[in-house]
């Protein structure tokens, strides 16, 4: 059966089954006319039977003769046409019944793995409440929702569009985009995504993106896409099949001609015996062995909150050994927080943090907003004035007094003397790695704030269950200086840093590496990132803050920013390489097998049928074993998984 045939379809399905009932019922009908004597009546209905049996795939093998390509099913076909030639019309009837038995439970068993694709379409409603004029409530379809709009999501209801919680907050059911089923908290300034499931509390959201372009709109469009992506495998099957094909037809015929030539065999026994040849060698179960699993893998890895782009792309990151990490947004949170402050004898915190966050609420620098964030449980102190100091930080006035808040540059600048206490509390944080602001007031140095972008909180567990699956070495390639660089690598464990990269920088050691370790893959975020992810042998986007170029370079995305569906990813890659191959050995195993059998009058025409389509029919239950993997299972932190299967 070609890889055509076997692409499942809403009609597929249905058609096939109806198909092979009808060929059955012709086929019994046939069977019980001819016991009771009625030959003539019994071969009518064996034609019938055949004609149920193989009407759609002898259509489609006709127009690909016409084409000039021999299909793998034209081998089946023959077969028949054989069998009924020799008068043997029962045995062709049963050959196309089961024939079209395999094809329709193939159809039957690849539709599951489509299904848990579809599914992810199907969890963003159709309709949103759109708030208008003082809490006005009007439904509109999600096609007529823009940025800006504010939406209203009672508890128990599915979030219509991408936004930010603008009032009430709630638990949120994110399985459809992380795979993760513990509920999250959200309050206003959080993000939520179209199709997770709002849990408790009426939620208001401004839409930050239209109806096609959300995240879960963004998944559909990149699985679909993956489902017309050919695996390495899968093409080389076809290019196989293409030489085979006709060597097999070379081959039968000879079978034919040469044992009666020699008076080996007889006519009649020479040509079952190459019908029986015919059937066994026809590589059905090798055509489908590849895209089954590719499909099923494609689904799992879908439904567990990663996206990959086609069967190349899952192939390849099952091979892979190497992985290189972005820092920023990546390995860490991709904002700085204020991880240190150190305050003058005589001043608080809380009022020097208020202070401050007065007149940075005016920038939109992130350190700024770090500020600003710290402040949050500080008694709140409105600025009379802020202004920019371009290049070295803000000043304004607050309660009467003059606020500087920025780098050594910006008191120097104002002739403010740093005390002691104050310096050596910069040198040691700038020797972590941290970058340091000052705080004046009233032309006196108050604190030194020490800012740093953490690393994530699920960073360092990643990298452990990634060297347990003998990823090695693990590198790090940033932009950013050594300091914080060199800090974040060895906080996580990883082998090799190297700091202060352009992307064109990023690009040449992604060449390196391929150089030196074949298969790298490199994790990233940013637009810098792009065409680093584009040279790896995969490239992996973060999906949720992930600027649309770097998921455009990837192959691979994960979703809303979960760094530990990492691992999962690269674990159920190697068990999709893993169940191709064992597809592959054991579909070519029945072929040799049914080829030597029926060469030495072994077996007959059924038997061989009978044989032929259960190979076809358990490489793709064997790749359907993938849709059943769990997490857990694929999570574990075992020696074992640094084995393919």
């Amino acid at each position: 059966m070609t890889q055509e045939s076997s692409t499942p379809s809403r009609i597929g399905p249905s058609r096939h089954v109806i198909s092979v009932v009808v060929s059955g019922a012709l086929l019994l009908s046939g069977f019980i006319a001819g016991q009771l004597g009625f030959v003539g009546v019994a071969e009518i209905l064996y034609v019938l039977a055949m004609l149920a049996a193989a009407a759609d795939v002898a259509v489609g093998t006709f127009r690909k003769l016409l084409s000039g390509v021999l299909d793998v099913d034209l081998l089946m076909l023959l077969a028949a046409i054989g069998a009924t030639v020799m008068g043997r019309v029962g045995e062709a009837a049963v050959l196309l019944f089961l024939f079209a038995l395999g094809h329709a439970l193939e159809h039957l068993a690849m539709r599951r793995a489509t299904r848990a694709i579809e599914a992810l379409g199907e969890f963003a409603p159709a309709v949103a409440r759109r708030i208008r004029d003082a809490d006005h409530e009007e439904e509109v379809p999600v096609e007529e929702l823009v940025p800006g709009d504010i939406v209203r999501v009672r508890s128990t209801e599915r979030i219509p569009i991408d936004g930010t919680v603008c009032r009430g907050a709630t638990g949120v059911d994110q399985s459809p985009i992380t795979g993760e089923s513990v509920p999250i908290r959200v309050q206003p300034g959080v993000e939520v995504f179209a199709g997770t499931l709002n849990l408790d509390a009426v939620i208001d959201i401004e839409a930050t993106s239209a109806a096609g372009e959300t995240l879960m709109a963004r998944m559909v469009r990149m699985v679909e896409e993956a489902r017309q992506r050919q695996a390495p495998t899968e093409r080389t099957a076809e290019r196989f099949t293409r030489i085979y094909v006709p060597m097999v037809l070379l081959a039968v015929g000879l079978l034919i001609v040469l044992p009666p030539m020699f008076q080996w065999l007889g006519w009649s026994e020479s040509a079952a015996r190459a019908m029986t040849v015919l059937v066994g060698a026809s590589p059905c179960a090798l055509a489908i062995s590849t895209p089954a699993a590719v499909l099923a893998g494609i689904a799992r890895t879908a439904r567990g909150g990663v996206l990959v782009k086609g069967g190349g792309a899952l192939e390849e990151l099952g091979a892979v050994r190497t992985i290189a990490f972005d820092k920023t947004g990546t390995l860490t949170e991709g904002r700085p927080t204020v991880r240190d402050m150190v305050v003058v004898e005589g001043r608080t915190r809380d009022s020097v943090l208020g202070f401050a966050a007065a007149i940075e609420r005016e920038s939109t620098h992130p350190l700024a907003r770090a500020v600003v964030v710290a402040a949050a449980e500080s008694e709140s102190v409105e600025a009379t004035s802020a202004e920019v100091v371009p290049g070295f930080g803000m000043k304004g006035m607050v309660d009467g007094q003059q606020v500087l808040v920025g780098g050594r540059g910006l008191l120097v600048q104002a002739s403010i003397e740093i005390p002691e206490a104050l310096k050596q509390a910069a040198e040691t944080a700038s020797a972590g790695g941290r970058t340091v602001a000052f705080v004046a007031i009233d032309n006196a140095a108050v604190a030194m704030l020490a800012f740093e972008d953490a690393a994530r909180p699920e960073a360092a567990a990643v990298i452990q269950r990634l060297r347990i699956l003998g990823i090695r070495p693990m590198i790090m390639l940033s932009g950013d200086r050594q300091g914080p660089a060199k800090r974040i690598a060895e906080q996580l464990g990883l082998d090799e840093i190297r700091a202060e990269l352009l992307p064109e920088d990023k690009i040449a050691a992604v060449a390196e590496l391929r150089r030196t370790h074949a298969h790298v893959a490199m994790v990233g975020d940013g637009v810098n990132d792009a065409p680093a992810l584009a040279e790896a042998t995969v490239g992996i986007a973060m999906g949720g803050c992930g600027t649309d170029v770097a998921l455009e370079a990837a192959d691979v995305a994960l979703m809303a920013d979960d760094l530990s569906r990492l691992p999962f990813a690269v674990q159920t890659a190697r068990r999709t390489r893993s169940i191709i191959l064992q597809n592959v050995i054991a579909s070519m195993g029945m072929v040799v097998l049914l080829i030597v059998l029926g060469s030495f009058g072994i077996t007959n025409l059924a038997t061989a049928v009978v044989l032929h389509e259960g190979s076809t029919v358990l490489v793709v239950l064997n790749a359907l074993r993938l849709l059943r993997l769990p997490d857990e299972a694929i999570q574990k932190t075992t020696s074992e998984g640094t084995d393919s299967e």
